[in-house]
């Protein structure tokens, strides 16, 4: 965990140095911002899907999405009662930020650090709401123009696109029909560009942030919320549920990821205040260092 944490870092730490020294302008940043967007991480959405379903795994993992889904509904909640009192450009950033956490990169490994290949397994089923949700409700959070404008630009995004992709294929796969190998390890290959490239962007975004903001009240309250608020409040909820240890484990861990890079990404994208949302992606990913020990230790004494 604390490896995973430190070379999400030294990218951090890689395209703010490159940006230092002129090497990574505002322009190119943008540029590569839209690359991951539209080709690297749709190629990493797809990948994810590509999940072989045991039947003996079957009812677990409807519970793991079951449980998902009502995490999302949750994170709603919050993401539409939390930050009303912000009106500027850092709301759809908060907002986001509440709805989406970084369980997609950092998650899986941790949990399949903890759990093996079953929490792996688990937390492949628990992110297809998470994606879903980042790709529809949470573009149109940054998105301007009427209902169906912004629907129809939803529906179209590439991000979704590959989550239609992805579902067919993880259903042909149960019928053991695959993808071309070629085809698969294009796809795999640009997707594994994903991290680094999209904490080399946030690196890039934070060297135009002041030293004195980076660790704003802000920032911190919204740390507290995503590391500690909404994942000890999951965990109370499941307590209470009739669901097993491993599926409660590995949902309370993946809701104690920090934010999530696309944070960052959207902001860029269109606009709005990506230096805030850079922050608060370093300041809750720097603090998860803490929590989310404390977390899997919990969850271990229980």
């Amino acid at each position: 965990m604390l490896d995973l944490q430190l070379e999400i870092f030294l990218l951090i730490l890689a395209g703010f140095g490159l940006s230092k020294l002129g090497y990574f302008s505002k322009p190119t940043r943008k540029q590569l911002t839209n690359i991951v967007l539209c080709l690297v991480l749709p190629c990493a959405t797809i990948q994810s899907f590509e999940i072989k379903v045991d039947q003996q795994l079957l009812v677990s993992m409807i519970l793991v999405f079951m449980v998902s889904v009502g995490i999302q509904f949750l994170y709603l909640i919050f993401c539409k009662s939390c930050w009303n009192g912000i009106k500027d450009d850092r709301k759809p950033s908060l907002q986001y930020g509440t709805m989406v956490s970084n369980a997609g990169f950092m998650g899986m490994p941790v949990a399949q650090s903890a759990f093996g290949p079953t929490g792996l397994l688990y937390a492949s089923i628990f992110l297809i709401p998470q994606r879903v949700c980042m790709w529809s409700y949470g573009v149109s959070l940054y998105e301007k123009g009427t209902r169906q404008e912004v629907i129809r630009k939803v529906a179209t995004n590439p991000c979704i696109v590959a989550i239609y992709i992805g579902i067919v294929l993880m259903v042909l796969g149960m019928f053991d029909i695959h993808l071309p190998k070629f085809i698969n390890d294009t796809i795999g290959a640009i997707g594994d560009c994903n991290t680094a490239l999209s904490m080399i962007v946030i690196g890039g975004i934070l060297s135009d942030v002041p030293k004195e903001k980076i660790f704003d009240h802000i920032s911190i309250l919204y740390s507290a919320l995503r590391l500690l608020v909404l994942p000890l409040l999951i965990f109370a909820i499941l307590l209470f549920l009739p669901v097993e240890s491993m599926v409660r484990n590995v949902c309370v861990l993946l809701s104690a990821m920090p934010a999530a890079s696309t944070t960052a990404m959207l902001a860029q994208r269109y606009e709005k205040d990506p230096e805030f949302a850079s922050r608060i992606i370093f300041v809750s990913t720097l603090l998860s260092m803490l929590t989310l020990p404390l977390i899997f230790l919990l969850l271990e004494w229980l």
